[in-house]
Parts: C-alpha cells; sequence; structure tokens
C-alpha cells in the first residue's frame, strides 16, 4: 500500500506542477504596452482587451485548478498516512558507512539513535512531509503579489488598409496620406504586479492545504513512533535468539556428558549399546539444534542492522539484557489518557478532517465575486535617450453567474470527502483504544506465561538432574534421559519465547500510547 502510496502521491504532484508549467503565472498578463501614434494606439487597445480575457481565464481557471488540487491531496495523503505502518520501508534503511574492522558494542539507545537517523521508514515520512510543505508554498503563492519584468524591443510597419482606412483626397492639395506606416520602433522596460485582493476560494485553498501539511508532519511524527517499535523489536529478538543459542549450548554440553556416562558404562557391561546409542542420537540433536539456532542469530543480527543503517558485515555484540520486570507503574486508564492525547496517527487524523473542512469551503467559495488588481509602470521610447514613463492601474471584480453546475460538482465531491475523514478519524479514535487494550492483553497474558514457563523450566531440569542420578546408579535407562532432556530443551526454548513476548508486549505498550521515543528505554527496564 505504500508503494502505491508513492506513486499515486508522486502523479499527483506531477500533475500540478504540470498545470502550473503549461500556465503562464496566474494573474500575470503578457502585456505589451506601446507607445506610438496611429495604429500603435488601436494595436494598445487590442493588447489590453486580450489582457482582461488572458487575466479572467487564469483566474478561473485557477481557482478550479487549487480546489481540484485540494480534492486530490485530501484524497490521496489520509490512506497513504495510513499504509506507512504496514510499509517495507520501515525494513530498510540508508547506509551509514562501511564497516569498521573492530567489534562493536551496541547499546538499544545507540540502535535507536541510528534507527531514527538512518531508517527508511522514517526518511520517506519526512520527504512526504517536506513534499507538503512545498505545497503548501505553491498554494499560498497564489495570495502573494506576484511581480516581473519585461525588456522588449519592437520593429514594425503598418499597413493602415488593413485597420480600414482609405484617404481620398484630390490630387489638387499636392499632397496625400500613405497607406504603409513605417518601419518604426520602439523599446519598453516595464514592470508588472498583480495581487488578489479579495478570493475567498484561494484562501480556503490555503487553509487547507495547511492542514494537508500538519498532517504530513505528524505522521512523520508518527513513522519516528514506528522506527523505534521496530529497531526495539528487532533488538529484543537478537537477545532472545542469543538466549536460544546460549540454552542449545548448554543442552548440548549436558548431552555430551549424559554420552560420555552411557559410553563409560558400556565399556563397564553395566548397560546395553542401546542405551549408549541413544544418547548419542540425543547429542547429535541437540547439536543440529546448535547450529540451526546459531545461523538464525547471525540471521537476526544481519536484519537489525539494515534497520539502523549498519553494515550487514558489521561484527558487533548487544550491550543490553533484558530480564524480567513486571510493568506496574502505567495503569489501563493512565496509557488510555495518554494515547488520546500523544498518538500522532490520531492528530493527523484530526488534520485530514480540519483540511476536508476547509476543501469544502474552498468549493463553496466558488460562487463568491473575486476582486484583483494588475499595474504596470515603464519606460517606453524609440531608444533610452529618447523615452518616457507610463504606467497603468486596472481593478477588477469578476463574479460567476453560470459554470454548468460545475461547482455543485465540486460541492459534492468535498462533501463525500469530508464524510470519509470524519468516518476516518472515528475509526482512528476507535483504533487507538483498541491498540491500548490490546497492547495490556498481551502484557498480562505474557506476565503470567512467564510465570509459568520459569516454574516449567525449574521443574524440567529438577526432573533432568534426577533423571541422570537414577541413570548413574542403574536404576533407569537413557529413555528417561533423553525424555527428560527434551523437556529441558522445550521449557527453556518456551522461556525464553514467553519474556521475549512479555517484553515486545511492554514495547507495544510503548507504541499505543505514543510515546515510543521517550519512554521506550525506561518502559522496557519498568522504570
Amino acid at each position: 500500500m505504500y508503494v502505491s502510496y508513492l506513486g499515486v502521491f508522486g502523479h499527483a504532484s506531477f500533475n500540478c506542477k504540470i498545470g502550473r508549467t503549461a500556465l503562464p503565472a496566474p494573474g500575470i498578463p503578457t502585456r505589451i504596452p506601446l507607445g506610438c501614434p496611429l495604429g500603435c494606439l488601436d494595436k494598445k487597445r487590442q493588447v489590453r482587451q486580450r489582457d482582461r480575457l488572458v487575466l479572467k481565464n487564469r483566474a478561473g481557471f485557477m481557482r478550479i485548478s487549487w480546489l481540484r488540487f485540494s480534492f486530490l491531496m485530501i484524497g490521496m495523503l489520509a490512506p497513504a498516512v495510513a499504509g506507512l505502518a504496514q510499509s517495507a520501508a520501515f525494513q530498510g534503511s540508508a547506509n551509514a558507512g562501511p564497516a569498521s574492522d573492530q567489534p562493536v558494542s551496541l547499546t538499544l539507545d545507540e540502535a535507536l539513535k541510528m534507527g531514527l537517523r538512518y531508517n527508511l521508514g522514517g526518511i520517506t515520512a519526512d520527504a512526504a512531509s517536506e513534499r507538503a510543505n512545498g505545497e503548501k508554498i505553491a498554494v499560498r503563492s497564489e495570495l502573494y503579489p506576484n511581480f516581473s519584468g519585461a525588456l522588449r524591443e519592437n520593429v514594425q510597419q503598418i499597413d493602415l488598409a488593413s485597420y480600414g482606412f482609405k484617404f481620398s483626397l484630390p490630387p489638387s492639395l499636392g499632397f496625400s496620406f500613405p497607406s504603409i506606416v513605417g518601419p518604426f520602433n520602439y523599446i519598453d522596460l516595464r514592470g508588472y504586479l498583480t495581487q488578489r485582493v479579495a478570493d475567498f476560494q484561494a484562501i480556503r485553498s490555503f487553509q487547507s492545504s495547511r492542514e494537508q501539511e500538519r498532517a504530513a508532519q505528524l505522521s512523520a511524527a508518527d513513522s519516528r513512533e514506528i522506527v523505534v517499535y521496530v529497531v526495539t523489536a528487532a533488538y529484543l529478538q537478537v537477545i532472545a535468539q542469543s538466549a536460544r543459542v546460549d540454552s542449545a549450548k548448554v543442552q548440548v554440553d549436558n548431552a555430551q556428558a549424559i554420552y560420555q556416562q552411557a559410553a563409560d558404562r558400556f565399556t563397564a557391561g553395566l548397560n546395553a549399546k542401546v542405551d549408549m546409542t541413544r544418547t548419542q542420537v540425543e547429542l547429535q540433536t541437540q547439536q543440529q539444534r546448535l547450529t540451526q539456532e546459531g545461523a538464525d542469530f547471525a540471521k537476526q543480527k544481519i536484519g537489525l542492522a539494515r534497520l539502523i543503517g549498519m553494515s550487514s558485515a558489521q561484527v558487533y555484540t548487544l550491550a543490553d539484557k533484558m530480564p524480567y520486570a513486571p510493568l506496574d507503574n502505567i495503569t489501563l486508564e493512565q496509557a488510555l489518557t495518554l494515547a488520546a492525547q500523544n498518538r500522532s496517527d490520531l492528530k493527523a487524523a484530526e488534520a485530514q478532517l480540519h483540511a476536508a473542512e476547509y476543501a469544502r469551503k474552498a468549493a463553496v467559495a466558488e460562487y463568491y465575486p473575486t476582486l484583483g488588481i494588475t499595474a504596470d509602470y515603464g519606460d517606453i521610447g524609440i531608444n533610452p535617450a529618447n523615452s518616457h514613463g507610463t504606467f497603468d492601474v486596472s481593478g477588477q471584480l469578476l463574479f460567476p453567474i453560470w459554470a454548468g453546475g460545475r461547482t455543485r460538482g465540486d460541492i459534492v465531491q468535498a462533501e463525500a470527502n469530508l464524510k470519509q475523514r470524519r468516518d476516518e478519524y472515528e475509526n482512528e479514535r476507535a483504533q487507538v483504544e483498541a491498540d491500548v487494550r490490546n497492547a495490556y492483553l498481551d502484557l498480562n497474558a505474557a506476565a503470567e506465561l512467564v510465570r509459568v514457563a520459569q516454574s516449567r523450566r525449574d521443574l524440567a531440569r529438577d526432573e533432568l538432574a534426577q533423571s541422570t542420578d537414577r541413570f548413574a546408579s542403574g536404576v533407569a535407562d537413557t529413555v528417561e534421559v533423553t525424555q527428560a532432556q527434551e523437556v529441558v530443551a522445550s521449557a527453556e526454548t518456551e522461556y525464553i519465547a514467553d519474556l521475549n513476548a512479555h517484553n515486545l508486549a511492554k514495547a507495544s505498550v510503548a507504541r499505543a500510547v505514543g510515546q515510543a521515543e521517550k519512554i521506550m528505554r525506561d518502559l522496557l527496564r519498568s522504570q
């Protein structure tokens, strides 16, 4: 969904830029003042009429163009923000540099700092925020005065007959009017000013774009929360996998000791060969498990490195351990209050709702008249030494009469978008509460699972010790011992998984309340 969002959003931005590029700057006429006699005066009137028509058409077109742009932004940005959390972009990163020769000891704080700087999901969200800021600036420019300048040199020859001038004088007068005037030339250096004095549609469009920018900024802040959670989860996974490797090594050592004991008893004639073979099979099973756990551990470390911009070839160890620590300092009711106040995605949905409200007002404002002024001042003459200053100031009030129902169609679209944004905001509020409650359900269940798993692990270890003693005393065979070994291995694996689930649940609480970047480290330590 996120890749789709980038494609649609980029396409929308591209279309808007094409629209602005294909047209001249809105409100700036391509005026060519003339200062010569006879036909030049007539041409000047034609140019002025043409300029007024061009300005009117541009003003009407830009009002509709920016309104449709507002609809497009509101329609595309919100679902894109919702897709950020599921994006594969958060699984990648920019490169922080080559691997160093020395091993690195990586703390959770250092991993989070690198993730916030290099994770691709955060970088992409920041870029989207910058794009929204650029679009806001472009919309705001419609409300500011527009200045431009031009230097022209014109050479003309005029056929008076083409303008309807026909002179028939008696030959006795001794002179006649020429039918061709010129060639003559003039130079014109001129500055132009256009200003929208009152355009409520442009004002509402700017207010909508400002809310869209705020939504993008809040989405970028939410992306930082996601980065913190993703990096923390990966760090905890590496810790858990490291514990699995350590447990597998212990199981290999125990299996090796039991196999050696069975081999000694077989050599002494105290046990059958099948007992030695059974312990040897168990030893090889644990060795295979250790090999697999070691490979998974290396992959988990590469995955964490990819999240934070570290080279996959970098050798590093984790400096922090996360033992069991119950979370008692934040109640469910406190977490719900914090989430309602701090969740950036909820605030972004609210900003999108405000943007849709302004977009509807912009659509209604198409019915309103607009007031604008245009002015120019410059120096015109046959050369710079023979020139004179001229100026032109005009104001115009444009009011719509009938546009074929286009304004009504824009209002219907705006109202549909507004209803959708309102429903999405209500859904986001409900989802925030659901996230908090789900996180606490996981937390409470994981805490109970850790308690049971720890008890089961202690019982399994005691069972293995008793089975080993019984085998050494000759009152039990290796079937009982190997079964006890498997129970210990299973209990260790479950305890590691449940402890990791408990830590992940605490990380989920930090994410659910919208304070992951601030309280993640302390929450994992239950401080």
